[in-house]
């Protein structure tokens, strides 16, 4: 490779674009133009599988000609402008500012501003689509189409900066020409949750904080006649309708009239027309389509009960989002609305091609184009790994784990995965990342960081991520520098529920406690002074808050599946801050396991025919009906009941290999660059970082890890005799592991890893067996650490399959995977006069093991 791309920034982040790079056949290599802007279109069918394949790449004609405009109208001078656009875009573009604005900024800017105020023949063949409504019932009120303007802006590249140039343009050029109607003094900016709404207070100029002045926006000599505008900052929760039909009291008005609701919402702008609307993360403001059409394309998706149910608590923000901006519009007008997004496609469960763009983007900077300018960290993600597998394993974490599991404990369309199998499985990420975060961590120090960094674990379930958080903060097993201690708890569990409660909570109305220091706490990760000041690892089910902006996020690991590159990136995005701006030229990075990225936007389409819907059913436990549920043992195996002495034929039990293609030992992690699709490999600009687990087995000496396996055995065999039998037991261990365990390439330390562990308790109990001649001693149940008991309180979940409702069981159906027998067999139980409860095992985890 020449060492023409052995850099990833390859521009400047003041400059416009002048080079990208490009793959073809696996190489990379620079072409000296601005990338155009586009996506991928891609194909998919039902054998697909694996990594992305690329079909077409479709540049965006309308931004990209959009783009060419706006250049030359810059290039030549603006014209057409108001001498306050004019003296406005001088001060932005002054080569001697102290702050200078990033390229991406100051075009996003003028690409609003060449749209409301370049003539007409400068826009001669452009035509943006009105966002039309399309539901009965704003059909039925007559609400017109709402004008908007979309800016993709990559996370990290400055959004609120944009933002705050825009509401300067517009309101001083109000001020000082207030018949013209294209300007507005009335700026609503809305945004998804309560920490957005708090951080961008910084928007209004009475603010102490405001961008205005710390990024030197507006000349010093009109900062006085920007206060003459009216600003509301608000999350979309705040324009929830309102009905008091539901409330106590005599007078019922009904549902809340469109003039009653501007009112009460619009109370901080007055009687203002004409308003300026900005939506910050806009991604949540879409028009969901026609009920069939989600269905349509729901029926093509297999997904769980909960991920039906995010997918329609995303529609109602969607629809309470833009519903309310349609009832501004008829009652107010509203001038035109900006979006700003990193991701402003349409997603899963809308109802329309999942990643297509918004039909009203004017202006594209991406991911990709950040990261080659230095505006952010690039994800560093791994290419390579000594396990001799094709695809590094650490890379596609989650598809790693289920195709090694046993049908019995990887996650299905039904069921959930097993979450001790699926740590057991992945630990090895774990503690390698774990262990680059505790190199970082040493920088940090050495360097005088006032915050220590952060390492991002996102789950797939709740059960995951508390055995996860267990295992790193309350157990220690990780790091000692992440476990939690009294008066310190560096590891934090995010709870979602309670996180999303604080985050759509309304200023003025109560809030509990424990979740407002919750969002407290992760709103402020990395803040000095703030609570969330010291947190080093933070584990969610979620993306965590959009908003997040903490600047030292320097691991992600992802423990769940990935179903399509805008979820990488909003996953990727939480870590994509820099932790420093002052030499852009160097680059930053963050670490990324598990998050199969390939830094691209994606569009799917599919081959296969449309299939007739079918409806769902709610399959749960009926709470009228609890005297009728069923609880269990979870049984994982058997030991027999040892009491005194013991044996084990040693040379029967089978030999344990530790080698790394079983387990990778280390893992080469390179930089991201340019659109990329498929497997990843070291061909690529940037330097190559070796990782492995060195500082993981620092804190795992050999002595202790055999002393923890001899305990676990121990305890499987009788915790009662633990005196007696533990000192013949660490004696067996260590006969075990001199004589029947083979390192290759490996530490021994290797054997902390449950991967091994595990089964080497497994083995040992198995083979230690009572030395008694007095007959065999009884068998007993090994029950499940973390979830020994199970109910038939826990089912909840949706299928399309056949159900027949229930009259003596907790569970409310019978689904029938043949449409036959298990019909039958329910009939006759409802109708048994000895039968009082039954239940079939479906979604309960309720298992036999059987040995021999």
């Amino acid at each position: 490779m020449s060492s023409a791309v052995e850099q990833p920034i390859i521009n400047s982040p003041y400059e416009e674009p002048t080079k990208h790079y490009v793959f073809e056949d696996g190489q990379p290599r620079l072409e000296y133009r601005r990338r155009p802007a586009g996506f991928y279109l891609q194909l998919r069918t039902r054998a697909r599988a694996g990594a992305l394949a690329a079909e077409e790449f479709k540049e965006l004609d309308l931004i990209n000609e959009i783009r060419r405009r706006v250049g030359e109208w810059r290039r030549a001078g603006y014209p057409g402008t108001t001498r306050i656009t004019q003296d406005l875009l001088r001060h932005w573009n002054a080569p001697e500012r102290e702050q200078r604005l990033f390229f991406c900024q100051r075009e996003a800017a003028e690409t609003i501003i060449w749209l409301v105020e370049a003539s007409p023949a400068a826009h001669q063949g452009i035509s943006i689509p009105l966002d039309q409504p399309n539901d009965p019932e704003s059909l039925r009120k007559g609400y017109g189409p709402l004008r908007r303007y979309a800016c993709k802006m990559a996370t990290a590249s400055g959004k609120t900066v944009v933002m705050a140039m825009l509401i300067a343009w517009s309101v001083l050029n109000k001020v000082y020409n207030p018949q013209d109607r294209r300007f507005s003094d009335a700026i609503l900016v809305l945004c998804p949750n309560l920490t957005i709404k708090k951080r961008l207070s910084v928007l209004k100029p009475s603010d102490p904080d405001n961008y205005y002045e710390k990024f030197d926006l507006v000349p010093r000599s009109l900062l006085p006649a920007l206060a003459r505008g009216r600003y509301l900052v608000t999350n979309w929760q705040a324009f929830a309708p309102q009905d008091d039909e539901s409330k106590r009291g005599v007078v019922k008005r009904g549902p809340e009239s469109d003039r009653a609701f501007c009112n009460r919402v619009l109370a901080d702008l007055g009687p203002k027309k004409n308003i300026l609307v900005l939506n910050d993360e806009a991604h949540h403001a879409y028009r969901p389509a026609l009920p069939e059409e989600i269905q349509r394309q729901l029926e093509l998706e297999k997904l769980s009960a909960a991920e039906r149910r995010k997918l329609e608590e995303e529609r109602r923000e969607a629809t309470v989002w833009v519903n309310a901006l349609d009832r501004i519009n008829a009652t107010r007008s509203v001038n035109f609305c900006v979006d700003l997004s990193a991701t402003p496609f349409y997603i899963k469960g809308s109802g329309h091609p999942e990643g297509t763009p918004f039909p009203w983007m004017v202006s594209d900077f991406g991911l990709v184009d950040a990261i080659e300018c230095g505006i952010v960290k690039i994800p560093r993600i791994p290419v390579d790994d000594n396990s001799g597998e094709p695809i590094p394993r650490y890379f596609h974490i989650w598809k790693w784990v289920m195709d090694r599991l046993p049908s019995s404990e990887r996650a299905t369309a039904r069921r959930k995965a097993k979450p001790e199998a699926v740590l057991r499985q992945a630990e090895g990420a774990l503690t390698t990342l774990a262990s680059e975060w505790k190199r970082t961590f040493d920088e940090f120090q050495a360097n005088g960081f006032p915050v220590p960094p952060v390492m991002i674990v996102v789950c797939d379930n709740t059960d995951l991520a508390e055995l996860v958080a267990d295992y790193i903060g309350k157990h220690g097993k990780v790091l000692p520098e992440l476990q939690n201690v009294p008066g310190q708890e560096p590891t934090l569990r995010i709870d979602t529920k309670l996180l999303e409660k604080a985050e759509s909570a309304v200023e003025g109305l109560s809030q509990k406690d424990a979740a407002e220091l919750l969002r407290e706490k992760v709103g402020t990760v990395g803040k000095v002074g703030k609570p969330g000041e010291q947190v080093r690892c933070v584990i969610s089910v979620g993306m965590l808050n959009e908003g997040w902006d903490a600047q030292n996020v320097t691991q992600i690991l992802g423990l769940r599946a990935f179903t399509s590159q805008l979820l990488c990136e909003q996953v990727v995005g939480r870590g994509l801050r820099r932790t420093s701006y002052d030499d852009l030229s160097a680059p930053e990075y963050v670490d990324v396991y598990g998050v199969p990225f390939e830094v691209i936007p994606v569009k799917r389409t599919s081959l296969r025919g449309a299939e007739p819907p079918r409806l769902s059913t709610l399959v749960q436990a009926l709470p009228d009906r609890k005297h009728l549920e069923i609880r269990f043992p979870r049984v994982e195996g058997y030991v027999f009941d040892v009491r005194h002495r013991i044996k084990a034929d040693i040379d029967s039990i089978p030999e344990l290999v530790v080698d790394p293609s079983r387990e990778p030992t280390k893992v080469v992690a390179k930089g991201t660059a340019g659109y990329r699709i498929g497997r990843p490999d070291r061909l690529g600009p940037g330097k190559e970082f070796v990782h492995d687990r060195d500082p993981f087995y620092r804190n795992k000496r050999l002595q202790a890890t055999i002393f923890e396996i001899a305990a676990r055995v121990t305890n499987n065999l009788n915790p009662g005799a633990r005196s007696v039998l533990f000192p013949q037991v660490l004696r067996i261990v260590w006969d075990y592991l001199e004589n029947r365990v083979r390192f290759i390439e490996a530490k021994k330390e290797e054997l902390a890893l449950l991967r091994y562990l595990d089964v080497i308790v497994e083995r040992l109990s198995e083979a230690i067996q009572p030395d008694t001649s007095a007959g065999e001693a009884p068998l007993l149940p090994k029950i499940e650490r973390f979830r020994p008991v199970g109910s038939t309180s826990e089912v909840l979940f949706r299928t399309t399959r056949y159900c027949y409702g229930t009259t003596k069981s907790h569970v409310s159906h019978v689904v029938a995977d043949s449409s036959v027998w298990e019909h039958s067999v329910a009939y006759h139980l409802e109708q048994h006069p000895a039968v009082v409860s039954y239940v079939k095992n479906d979604h309960l985890d309720f298992e036999i093991p059987y040995e021999f």
